[in-house]
């Protein structure tokens, strides 16, 4: 088993760890299990969720990822290399409040010693809050019916000097409620082109919106969105165009008239990341996840 590192950031160029009897299940009886994981995490200083290079080798300095990172974990607590899927994945600077994953092991662990053997082995910005036994037909993407982001702005006229990385700064004054008003034409199932990046891998821009909301709290103002996926950069791309109707630049309109052009270029800026949480998916209850994670 290979010793633990002593750091406190994102994991650099670790080996994946070595099968040893007393860790992984005997060969002659390889039963399979899948478990589900709970994952928080603070997503500055890795480059995002998806791994960069290959499973079991290396990452290079300075492009240290979030799935890497975990699956180092996992794989050391197993005691064989293990590959993750994810309910989403997030860009660089994204937080994530409950990302969920799946993966699959024959060691023999309890759901209590993968929660707190794994958090042991990773960096003091990733947690798994919980861990549960899953149906070998779960799948962290594709058994997810909805996905629920929370973006929030510091809306005052001095930059926040603490918990400036889970915040957005906009200095002019934003009427949430007309951010609000604007956002509800974008409910419903619709071609969201207007706030996908260039780069959105997606076949075709259809999502459908369920739920979206912009509230103040003090001098907080917080956008909330459920959908049951999401493009490339589209809570950030809605955002943007949201804060220029805040700000009186755009009038509440402008918002239903951007998504009947289907065209990127006419939009708002992307918002930063730092502002972003990803609060995870939502299952149906069949699977018997918490809560948090069930409709």
């Amino acid at each position: 088993m290979p010793a633990r590192p002593n750091h406190s950031g994102p994991r650099r160029n670790a080996p994946h760890p070595v099968n040893t009897p007393a860790e992984s299940s005997p060969p002659d009886s390889p039963v399979t299990h899948r478990f589900a994981l709970g994952v928080e995490y603070d997503g500055n200083g890795f480059c995002g969720w998806q791994r960069l290079s290959k499973h079991g080798e290396p990452e290079r300095e300075g492009e240290e990822t979030l799935q890497a990172a975990l699956e180092f974990a996992i794989s050391f607590v197993a005691g064989h290399p293990v590959e993750t899927i994810c309910a989403g994945r997030t860009d660089a600077g994204v937080h994530a409040e409950c990302q969920v994953v799946h993966f699959d092991s024959h060691a023999v662990r309890d759901p209590r010693s993968w929660m707190l053997g794994v958090t042991s082995r990773l960096p003091p910005s990733i947690a798994v809050r919980w861990c549960r036994p899953v149906p070998d037909d779960f799948h962290a993407r594709f058994s997810a019916r909805a996905r629920r982001y929370r973006y929030r702005i510091l809306n005052r006229p001095v930059r926040a000097a603490l918990g400036r990385q889970y915040l957005s700064w906009e200095r002019r004054p934003l009427d949430a409620d007309a951010m609000h008003r604007a956002a509800q034409a974008l409910l419903g199932e619709n071609d969201f082109s207007s706030f996908r990046t260039v780069h959105c891998q997606s076949p075709h821009a259809w999502r459908e919106l369920q739920d979206i909301r912009v509230t103040r709290t003090g001098d907080i103002v917080e956008v909330e969105v459920q959908a049951n996926a999401f493009l490339h950069h589209m809570v950030r791309n809605i955002v943007g165009s949201l804060l220029m109707v805040g700000s009186g630049e755009k009038p509440e309109r402008w918002i239903a008239e951007l998504l009947e052009t289907r065209d990127r270029t006419v939009a708002g800026p992307t918002a930063p990341p730092t502002g972003l949480v990803f609060l995870g998916p939502r299952y149906p209850a069949q699977w018997n996840l918490p809560a948090e994670v069930t409709l």
